[in-house]
């Protein structure tokens, strides 16, 4: 008889008392023990988890350049609590940040994905800044940052799919199908009060690498939110604006990953890297048409 051996998460215990799933793997190739010198951090997009293939393919993708620390976001498979969509999700962001620092990891990259997106970024502006979050204190700030398919304001409802999460989130029936069909128990109470959006955040993390990535064919968020991410974050902050991407995990084209992945090194080292074709944009920073 054949067995199959289950995946073994980690439980880590958060700033508000929260416990996150997690799942660490090492860079491939790797030999148990040898120094750790880079990896990410990941938060998933919202109804996504360490179940999902998409997710799963992330990792494993990135796995080929750095380590990997992979996490359910409060609310979501194995992890306690309840989705705020961004907001409280900081200190899940925080307590992975703090384990791999804990394994051994000299230099660390958050990379979220639509929610996580924005959770990644006010996590590091948080930090940064040693800004209190619902009177939590934020500990641990990375060494750089990746935004991918992220708004950059609250309560967007200018395309259908933002439509119906916001329905999903807004109402008692909604929250139940929510949690019936999806698996995502939403907090009632999110957004009370209204945090920080995450261009408002974004200002203050000027000095921080920074990389913004959307796709042309995002059908939640347009090609507003990158632009407005960029202008507010300065200089430092690039963006990849990617004809054939859609949104977040479910999302990526052909070869986006392995682009993220050969760039991780020289955004965690504060140099802009290779890229094609380097244009500025009216809104400031700078803007690559990744192909």
């Amino acid at each position: 008889m054949s067995y199959l051996a289950l995946t073994v998460y980690g439980l880590l215990p958060t700033a508000d008392s929260e416990i996150p799933a997690t799942n660490h793997d090492q860079k491939l190739g790797v030999v148990h023990g040898e120094s750790r010198e880079l990896a990410v951090v990941i938060a998933h997009g919202f109804s996504c988890s360490m179940r999902h293939p998409a997710l799963r393919h992330v990792a494993d993708m990135l796995r080929k350049y750095v380590g990997v620390l992979l996490m359910d976001l409060r609310g979501h498979g194995r992890s306690s609590g309840s989705c705020t969509f961004g907001d409280r999700e900081v200190f899940d962001v925080d307590a992975g940040v703090g384990e791999a620092r804990r394994l051994g990891y000299q230099r660390l990259i958050t990379i979220g994905w639509s929610m996580g997106g924005a959770a990644v970024l006010r996590h590091a502006g948080l930090a940064k800044n040693r800004t209190l979050s619902h009177e939590l204190r934020v500990r641990h700030p990375p060494d750089a940052v990746v935004s991918v398919s992220a708004t950059s304001r609250w309560f967007v409802r200018d395309t259908a799919p933002m439509r119906r999460i916001h329905w999903l989130a807004e109402h008692a029936t909604g929250r139940m199908v929510a949690r019936g069909a999806l698996r995502v128990r939403i907090d009632p109470g999110a957004f009370v009060p209204i945090p920080a959006s995450p261009v408002e955040v974004v200002r203050t993390i000027a000095s921080m690498p920074l990389l913004i990535i959307h796709g042309h064919r995002d059908r939640y968020f347009t090609l507003e939110h990158p632009c407005a991410l960029a202008a507010a974050a300065g200089e430092s902050a690039q963006m990849w604006l990617v004809p054939e991407f859609g949104h977040a995990e479910a999302g990526v084209c052909p070869g986006l990953l392995d682009r993220i992945g050969a760039h991780l090194a020289s955004l965690a080292a504060g140099g802009a890297g290779p890229v094609e074709a380097v244009a500025s944009t009216p809104r400031g920073g700078a803007v690559v048409e990744a192909r």
